[in-house]
C-alpha cells in the first residue's frame, strides 16, 4: 500500500516545486502525492496589502483593493492551478491526484491528511511577510493541528519557510 504526502498549494506548482517535492522520497518508496488547492484562500485584505508592499509590489497592493472575483472565477482558477500542478508533478515522474477544496484551506489539508493517513504534509505558498513572521501561515497552523511534520516551501524556489 502506498503512503501519501498531502500538498496544500495556493499557486500552480512549477518544475522547481515538483523537483523539491519528489526529493522528499526515494525511487523505491511507494508514495502518492495528493494535492489540495483551496478555491478561496480567505486572506485578510490588510495583511495581503502589507505583503504586497513588503515585496515592493505597489501594483499588486492596489489590485488587492480593486479586484473581488466572483465564486465561479475563483473555482475556475483553482481548477487551473490543480491541473497545472498535476502536470508538473507528472513530468517529474510523480504519482499524484488532487482536488479543489471549498472552505478553509488548513481545515481541508487536515481533513485530507486524516482521511489518507498521510505521513507528511507540504504547504507551498509565496512568501507572506506578516503571516510568516507571526507564525500564522498555513504551515504553522497545520502543524499545530496535526502534530506531524509540515514542510513549508516557497513557490518556485528552493527556500523553506520556518515552520
Amino acid at each position: 500500500m502506498s503512503e501519501a504526502i498531502i500538498i496544500l498549494t495556493e499557486e500552480a506548482l512549477t518544475s522547481i516545486d515538483a523537483g523539491n517535492i519528489t526529493e522528499l522520497y526515494g525511487p523505491e518508496d511507494d508514495v502518492e502525492l495528493v494535492l489540495v488547492v483551496p478555491a478561496d484562500t480567505r486572506r485578510n485584505l490588510l495583511v495581503d496589502v502589507v505583503d504586497q508592499l513588503t515585496m515592493l509590489d505597489l501594483p499588486g497592493a492596489l489590485r488587492e483593493f480593486r479586484e473581488k472575483p466572483d465564486v465561479n472565477t475563483v473555482r475556475a482558477e483553482a481548477a487551473d492551478i490543480l491541473a497545472a500542478s498535476l502536470s508538473s508533478l507528472a513530468e517529474a515522474g510523480a504519482k499524484a491526484t488532487g482536488t479543489v477544496a471549498e472552505g478553509d484551506a488548513v481545515a481541508s489539508l487536515v481533513a485530507k491528511v486524516t482521511e489518507c493517513g498521510a505521513r507528511q504534509a507540504v504547504v507551498v505558498t509565496r512568501p507572506h511577510a506578516v503571516a510568516d513572521t507571526f507564525r500564522q501561515d498555513w504551515a504553522h497552523q497545520a502543524q499545530r493541528k496535526l502534530g506531524l511534520p509540515v514542510l513549508h516551501l516557497y513557490s518556485d524556489s528552493g527556500f523553506i519557510g520556518d515552520s
